[in-house]
């Protein structure tokens, strides 16, 4: 029944993350550009949009869904049920928000899904929250993906081009969102530890980290076109989410040799889904709002 309960909480997560994205998606192209080194007035600008306001309104209920899920089952179980709601993603800006989805994005969104879930389904069933860590396994995975969502936000100052600035920003903000699913599935397992078990030290690290990707995720919808920039946001935050689960929380790893083809083959097609996907695409309804 927990399982259950958990996979239900986390597709709820799913449909309103998307939902909340393509509505923060409207509103950052409607307010000013975000800049990094003014943060109160970037906020001010971004939640002066009314679009950009409701999609935050339903980001948090989706944040909501999303901690009821960790704190039920396991990390890779939940970030295999929100790859699922990438497809949906294709759907609700086709029909609901004006957005033209072409083939190519399509068959990217397609494969990230297929490859997402294949990811999940393959890791052997564990039970319960799967909340035990390893410290030192914690400090080298979240350093390492800070380092790399680092990597990505510099990336157009180092020479990356700028037409891939919207994909870029959107791989390191789902990066940084990793980071913090990671420090919060931490906290689920230090509840029963006392309020200084909770607060210590994995509190900080998921607050910066979801500050920055805020601001990060903000920029990349303002530089990118939607559905890519959401795609490669999603797709990142979930692989993020389920490596942690295996390296971090100790997910088993599939020990036959078919799970462990699945495994590649699933992360090669998250690979090849990326590289896919941010091809040019039209949304002209998502240029105002």
């Amino acid at each position: 029944m927990t399982m259950i309960l958990g996979i239900a909480l986390a597709a709820a997560c799913a449909v309103a993350t998307n939902l909340g994205f393509l509505y923060k998606h409207r509103g950052a192209r409607a307010a000013a550009e975000v800049d990094f080194g003014r943060p109160l007035w970037s906020t001010r600008q971004l939640f002066s949009s009314r679009a950009f306001t409701i999609g935050m309104l339903i980001a948090c209920g989706s944040w909501a869904f999303h901690i009821a899920a960790m704190s039920l089952v396991p990390l890779s179980v939940v970030q295999a049920v929100l790859a699922g709601g990438i497809v949906l993603l294709a759907i609700m800006a086709e029909r609901y928000y004006g957005a033209c989805v072409g083939p190519r994005q399509w068959s990217g969104l397609g494969m990230t899904a297929a490859g997402l879930i294949l990811l999940g389904v393959s890791l052997p069933h564990v039970q319960g929250a799967h909340s035990h860590y390893s410290l030192p396994g914690m400090i080298a995975f979240e350093a390492g993906l800070i380092a790399l969502g680092t990597l990505l936000i510099a990336g157009p100052r180092i020479g990356a081009p700028r037409h891939h600035r919207g994909v870029m920003l959107g791989a390191a903000s789902g990066i940084l969102f990793g980071v913090s699913d990671v420090a919060i599935k931490a906290l689920t397992g230090e509840w029963g530890e006392g309020l200084l078990g909770f607060i210590f030290p994995w509190v900080p690290v998921m607050v910066a980290a979801s500050v920055v990707a805020f601001f990060t995720s903000a920029r990349a919808l303002q530089d990118g076109q939607a559905v890519p920039v959401i795609a490669i946001t999603s797709t990142a935050a979930n692989v993020s989410g389920i490596l942690g689960g295996l390296v971090v929380f100790g997910d088993p790893f599939p020990t036959s040799t078919l799970g462990i083809l699945a495994q590649v083959a699933a992360f090669a097609l998250v690979l090849v889904a990326a590289w896919f996907t941010p091809a040019p695409a039209r949304a002209a309804g998502f240029a105002s709002g």
